[in-house]
């Protein structure tokens, strides 16, 4: 872990030191008010979303972040791009702290970051070309000259991603599913950025086209240097694409590792329970494995459990994990996992 430069008084951003990750984050939280009242409106609550992470993406790798729906995935992955601002904590980009930054000092640092919505029906347009949803942002970030040469750029990004450029004047209804999350990511591209979030793109699509879009991030990343968050929730996706794996619960990492430790040889109950709710195409092998069977619901994150947050649902609790929560700790050559039973 690299030593970060706290900000001094006074300061608006701060080089943190020299170092092989583009992304940083630390003790990173976000929490929702809850408010009550009609004409009054008070906080009752917080939604604890992201309750402190500590994460660090190294340039060129893909980082998968799984876990169940609602364990705040896309909500830490909107606040590393500021998209939601986060409560406390600090999310280093290329060594400035983006949380000390106002939101017009952040524009600039906006071309280098995008992201890749999860509903490709709802994230284009409906009033627009896909030729001018993938051109505009060469026009704002000043990346080409005129509306001609962006046209010509974004025609480029269209074979990119294996589309026709032919089809530039298309409204996007005129697309299926897998073609609209194509313009998506032509859109991303359009930015020259260093850094996207994948915002589960692969979930609202046919399984047929999901192994053809998971093949094509993997192309454009070897092809343009490029460095993913890829969200989902179903392991057997991120296996092909990451280099490695963080495994989030109710607003915390609970294990990070890299892809074949992690399949191999997981470590927290929780994974265990995910990777073995994976069907196996071999109906022998699949009679022959032992499930880690998981108890209940997820608490809600309005009123997380003390101590261990799986306490509640694990099968392997014991008494300090009622009370002492568990912190990321080393135990193999990359592997850090967060539970009572490795320490």
């Amino acid at each position: 872990m690299p030593t970060v430069t706290r900000l001094p008084a006074g300061s608006t951003s701060v080089r943190e030191p020299a170092t092989d990750n583009l992304v940083t984050l630390r003790a990173l939280k976000v929490h929702f008010p809850v408010l009550s009242g009609l004409l009054r409106r008070r906080p009752v609550g917080a939604v604890h979303a992201v309750d402190g992470v500590d994460l660090e993406i190294r340039r060129g790798e893909t980082l998968g972040l799984v876990g169940e729906s609602g364990c705040g995935k896309s909500t830490l992955g909107r606040a590393v791009l500021q998209l939601i601002r986060p409560t406390s904590g600090e999310v280093w980009f290329g060594g400035t702290d983006l949380t000390k930054l106002s939101d017009e000092e952040i524009r600039p640092l906006r071309r280098r970051m995008q992201m890749v919505f999860q509903d490709p029906f709802s994230s284009l347009n409906p009033r627009m070309t896909v030729g001018e949803t993938v051109a505009e942002p060469m026009l704002v970030h000043g990346l080409a000259a005129n509306a001609d040469e962006s046209r010509a750029k974004a025609a480029e990004l269209f074979g990119i991603v294996g589309l026709d450029p032919g089809m530039l004047d298309r409204y996007p209804h005129e697309f299926s599913g897998g073609q609209r999350q194509r313009i998506g990511i032509a859109r991303s591209l359009a930015a020259q950025p260093d850094f996207i979030v994948c915002d589960e793109p692969v979930s609202a699509l046919d399984v047929s086209i999901q192994a053809q879009i998971v093949n094509l991030f993997e192309a454009l990343r070897d092809r343009l240097g490029l460095t993913y968050i890829f969200i989902a929730h179903d392991l057997a996706v991120v296996r092909h694409l990451s280099d490695r794996i963080a495994v989030m619960y109710l607003g915390k990492i609970v294990e990070i590792a890299p892809k074949q430790s992690l399949y191999s040889s997981p470590l927290h109950p929780y994974t265990e329970a995910l990777l073995q709710a994976v069907p196996v195409p071999d109906r022998a092998i699949e009679k022959r494995r032992k499930r880690t069977v998981l108890q209940g619901e997820v608490p809600s994150p309005l009123n997380p459990p003390k101590g261990c947050r799986l306490h509640p649902r694990c099968a392997k609790a014991m008494s300090q994990c009622r009370t002492v929560e568990p912190v990321l700790k080393q135990q193999a050559e990359g592997h850090w996992v967060a539970c009572h039973l490795y320490e």
